[in-house]
């Protein structure tokens, strides 16, 4: 989208192009990978899965809700009051330069999926837009488990294989020391610690260990893309979103392994 003349938008959305995917990420540590892996993550997914989707590129929101690894150097933390409003005015501008499925690709949990989720809903009721978020990681966590035999982590296995699928130079072996340098979450209303006490935390305790495979990574990449493609794919297809480019907006977020629908 930031690399075309205006003119040759103009003559492609919405005619030809009407939906636009949305990266959007944070910068914090990730282990033994870049800071900027849920920037990295989301934006080549969309490079990869635009022409089959017919979906137009936006540019990447790289700064986000960063939460408990705020303080390890190099994060970045934007609060929920400057981000809302931020992100709402994004999807605005989407929605009133004329795409009419906005695709949310989030790279970087915690509260920053509420929100995205929350503001999503709000744009698409007020814009008679559709929207769809998709929490990656979670969307395809069962593709995590069928890869690698067990679950994954922030910076674990998962997503680590992920970007070295992506980009192996931005993955580091060498520093990753071993399991020491991870931390299991907490189960919820356990216990919290700001910031967390791992730059990798494991979805379950004893699994999701970086292991650096790049065969394994780059059929895990392949196979997480193709999972969120179809999900776009199916979505748009859908009979309540051809209704909804005539009459009704609607949102739906795909986030913990499901897509859950929501009329607005």
């Amino acid at each position: 989208m930031e690399r075309i003349n205006w003119m040759d938008f103009k003559a492609a959305v919405p005619s030809k192009v009407s939906t636009v995917l949305l990266p959007t990420g944070t910068l914090e540590p990730h282990g033994a990978i870049n800071s900027g892996a849920d920037n990295t993550a989301p934006f080549a997914m969309a490079k990869t899965i635009a022409k089959r989707t017919n979906a137009m590129i936006a540019p990447t929101l790289p700064y986000g809700i960063t939460g408990a690894m705020e303080g390890y150097p190099g994060a970045f933390q934007i609060t929920e009051a400057a981000y809302r409003p931020f992100v709402k005015q994004i999807l605005e501008g989407l929605a009133k330069n004329g795409f009419k499925n906005i695709i949310i690709l989030n790279g970087h949990g915690g509260s920053q999926t509420a929100v995205l989720n929350s503001v999503a809903a709000e744009v698409a009721s007020e814009r008679k837009v559709r929207t769809l978020v998709i929490n990656w990681w979670s969307f395809a966590s069962d593709v995590t488990k069928e890869v690698f035999g067990e679950d994954g982590g922030h910076a674990g296995w998962n997503e680590t294989a992920f970007i070295q699928a992506i980009d192996p130079t931005l993955v580091h072996p060498e520093k990753y020391t071993g399991p020491e340098m991870t931390t299991a979450y907490p189960t919820p209303g356990t216990w919290s610690a700001m910031p967390f006490p791992s730059s990798i935390g494991l979805y379950q305790k004893g699994q999701g260990f970086p292991k650096f495979d790049q065969a394994k990574a780059d059929l895990y990449y392949r196979k997480v893309t193709d999972k969120v493609a179809n999900l776009i794919i199916d979505v748009i297809k859908s009979g309540i979103w051809q209704a909804c480019s005539r009459h009704l907006p609607r949102t739906f977020q795909a986030t913990l392994q499901i897509a859950i629908c929501r009329i607005v």
